[in-house]
């Protein structure tokens, strides 16, 4: 059976759809052909979370951000569309963060409960707000200077037992010590508790210069492809010749400027032989007093006469001495 042209275009137009599609999709992290859960969560705000970030059990990326919308006309919370590509276990008691980086990058953490009972698809899981990069911080360092504490607790306790011992200037000097350690501890505590201090101003504007990076990203990859076109522009053109070419036009332009200069050819007599500028002032001193003259007694040049005499003089064999000979009087 013969298969018509109409038919074939068909089928390649249906085929390419298709590859679009599936290729658009990955691109942007989603693979259709992939077997996938979908469970939600409602989050207050989700602040710099996108479409397409991962999702992570323990480290592990189990799926991706499908989907962000707003719950109601009030926004009273955002539901995030979570699609799990792993078949994973999760109790339903587990729970879900948003963890956000430095570097702007934001991460969907699920924190698996201890419920016999697992999630289905569709399902909500329940939500916690993250405290954020203070938060974190705070909870890195909370235990460090707690130890610092501690191990200043057990020197001061040494120090009093071994005071009996040193004389009173070196006591005195590992009292100094002992107090200045526990002020800068103490100072180290009050820096991770402000919520409103330098650091915390500093951290919170790392993260909001990270943030604005990563919702730029499509510009500053666009300024990036038009500067790379234009320097491959400028790499295919050939400056070389184009250089040399420049060039020579300069030099013959220098050549015949020194041939204008110096008096030689047409140009050259023109622009530096004074005996041109004087006839043609004498030529227009003539023709000024011939157009004169003709004004003021025309029947000088036009007679009409009828029985006038004929002119019997020979031809002029030379011109006349007249005004063009001679330079006039200025």
């Amino acid at each position: 059976m013969k298969i018509s042209n109409e038919t074939k275009v068909g089928v390649l137009a249906a085929i390419a759809i298709t590859l679009l599609i599936l290729g658009f999709n990955f691109l942007k992290g989603k693979n259709l052909l992939e077997r996938k859960n979908t469970i939600y969560a409602v989050f207050p705000r989700v602040d710099a979370l996108s479409p397409s970030d991962p999702i992570k059990i323990n480290g592990l990326q189990v799926g991706l951000v499908a989907d962000l919308e707003e719950k109601d006309e009030n926004m009273s919370g955002v539901i995030v569309a979570l699609n799990l590509t792993k078949k994973i276990n999760i109790p339903d008691n587990s729970y879900a963060m948003i963890m956000s980086s430095p570097l702007g990058t934001s991460t969907l953490n699920i924190v698996l409960g201890t419920s016999a009972k697992f999630i289905e698809d569709g399902d909500t899981l329940t939500t916690r707000a993250s405290g954020g990069i203070m938060e974190d911080l705070k909870g890195t360092l909370t235990p460090t200077v707690d130890r610092v504490n501690g191990t200043l607790k057990s020197l001061d306790s040494l120090v009093e037992q071994v005071g009996v011992v040193l004389d009173p200037k070196t006591k005195a000097n590992l009292q100094a010590v002992i107090a200045n350690l526990a002020t800068a501890s103490s100072s180290l505590t009050t820096l991770v508790n402000t919520q409103n201090g330098a650091l915390a101003a500093s951290l919170n504007n790392m993260s909001s210069f990270t943030g604005n990076l990563k919702k730029n990203n499509d510009s500053i990859n666009h300024i990036i492809k038009n500067v790379d076109v234009m320097t491959q522009k400028f790499a295919s053109l050939d400056l070389e010749a184009t250089l040399t070419k420049l060039q020579a036009a300069v030099d013959n332009l220098n050549v015949t400027l020194n041939k204008v200069n110096k008096g030689d050819g047409t140009l050259g007599l023109l622009m530096n032989d004074p005996k041109l500028y004087n006839n043609l002032n004498a030529t227009t001193n003539s023709l000024n007093i011939l157009l004169q003259d003709v004004r003021l007694h025309p029947k000088r040049y036009v007679n009409v006469s009828v029985f006038g005499k004929k002119d019997k003089s020979g031809p002029l064999m030379e011109p006349l001495s007249d005004s063009a000979t001679k330079v006039p009087n200025k």
